[in-house]
């Protein structure tokens, strides 16, 4: 399933409360050692395990409850409280508020892809090499594995990935005669047959939201955002970022996306009444389809996402790691839980039941996933068209190091041009201006 529904997060200076920018805490945070390996051996986490203890972990997951259940039937000695303190930047900002104040944060964390780098620079996260973590690298994939290897540390396990995909309601494809679309033309092409044909129906929706633009952009071979150390450099105009502001902006400014935003009330109606006809989303979507969207059983497809040539090419929409954060007070049990919650067959079976994508590449080979075949879905074989999507995530994109505070100016930068239909690409020199000013007063060298 999503580990990322996108909300608005109210306009404010993150990571400034304790009044020392990101740059001065990474600083801070490369030499913190959390201590509990001995002699350079990692920390036995088997004894943490039979030691027990308590721990509080902060999830959106749905399997989450589920999975927890598990650990703490295998582990008795260990008792787990999930709290879920909001989605995505909702649990951000609560998660933030914490580290200001120097207590109050959880054991482990979810934590989107987006976001982990943030967190990590602000002396939040642990690292956990220490633990013996690198030498899960091979068990994930490239994409999810480079996302929580920051800087040679390992600040996280991946729990899924999201390849971008395009989910279509065939039924609507039927009736109005629309083949599934390979290239962003022929897309724009259908986008505009459809609405012609019915003005009520549009071939997807975008209301404005960052973390819906930037994995398009990825896909477009944007790479606006470079960052080596505290130099940063910011191009919301290279040509990968146009290529896909400038193909948008042909279905933006005529009125062919649907201005609805995704998770509204009147985006789930939509879907379920067919007046959204596809939906150009992550991985885990089919897991957020058959949950809550029953009205759509028998019509929706998967197919791989349009690209400007016809090649296979993607990126990333989503996906999150769980952490475990620096307040512990017991991280090596914090650690033994994060192991077992993203690296053990049972609790990954969990979140497969409940229609998550996994970030493991044995789950993503197995022959079980792979021959699954959804009767939602009209029989297909989905997963043979998400597992070769994850394998056709283009590599190179990097996203800034204050990603969650550029997120949540995006609403009042680009965003305006959502509202007003007009080009995104003076929306994006706006973004841009901003967080080269905001990079520069956190430390880094921005430019």
């Amino acid at each position: 399933m999503s580990t990322s529904q996108p909300q608005r997060l109210a306009r404010r200076t993150l990571f400034l409360a304790s009044g020392t920018g990101l740059l001065g805490a990474a600083l801070t945070a490369c030499g913190d050692d959390a201590g509990p390996a001995e002699n350079g051996e990692p920390a036995d986490l088997d004894a943490a395990l039979e030691e027990g203890g308590e721990l509080t972990y902060w999830t959106w997951t749905p399997s989450g409850q589920a999975q927890v259940d598990a650990f703490m039937a295998a582990h008795p000695n260990v008792t787990v409280e999930l709290v879920n303190a909001g989605t995505g930047t909702d649990q951000y900002t609560a998660l933030q508020n914490a580290v200001a104040a120097g207590s109050g944060a959880p054991d482990v964390a979810q934590i989107e892809y987006y976001a982990l780098q943030q967190f990590a620079l602000s002396e939040a996260l642990v690292d956990l090499t220490q633990y013996g973590f690198a030498d899960f690298e091979a068990d994930y994939t490239a994409s999810t594995w480079s996302a929580v290897n920051l800087n040679g540390g390992v600040y996280g396990l991946p729990q899924d990935s999201g390849p971008l995909v395009m989910a279509y309601n065939q039924a609507v494809f039927d009736e109005f005669g629309i083949a599934v679309p390979a290239t962003w033309e022929e897309y724009i092409t259908a986008a505009e047959a459809l609405h012609t044909a019915d003005a009520d129906r549009y071939l997807t929706n975008d209301a404005g939201d960052a973390g819906y633009a930037q994995p398009l952009i990825w896909q477009a071979d944007g790479r606006p955002y470079e960052v080596d150390g505290e130099n940063v450099t910011i191009d919301l105009q290279d040509e990968g970022t146009r290529r896909w502001a400038d193909a948008w902006n042909r279905m933006l400014e005529p009125g062919l996306l649907a201005p609805i935003p995704t998770w509204s009330d009147d985006w789930w109606q939509a879907l379920s009444n067919g007046t959204i006809a596809s939906l150009i989303t992550g991985a885990w979507i089919p897991g957020i389809l058959q949950g809550s969207v029953p009205d759509g059983a028998g019509h929706w497809r998967i197919a791989p996402v349009p690209s400007y040539d016809g090649s296979p090419a993607t990126s990333e929409n989503g996906g999150s790691a769980q952490s475990v954060l620096q307040q512990s007070k017991n991280p090596a049990l914090a650690a033994a839980f994060l192991r077992w919650l993203n690296h053990s067959e049972d609790s990954v079976g969990v979140f497969l039941d409940s229609g998550g994508f996994p970030a493991t590449t044995a789950d993503l080979e197995s022959e079980e996933f792979l021959g699954a075949a959804p009767e939602y879905f009209g029989g297909q074989q989905i997963n043979q068209v998400l597992v070769e999507a994850a394998g056709n995530v283009e590599p190179g994109f990097q996203y800034l190091p204050f990603q969650v505070y550029a997120n949540s100016i995006f609403p009042d930068t680009v965003g305006t041009a959502y509202v007003d239909r007009s080009d995104l690409n003076t929306g994006l020199q706006a973004w841009q201006e901003q967080l080269v000013t905001y990079g520069n007063s956190q430390g880094f060298k921005v430019n």
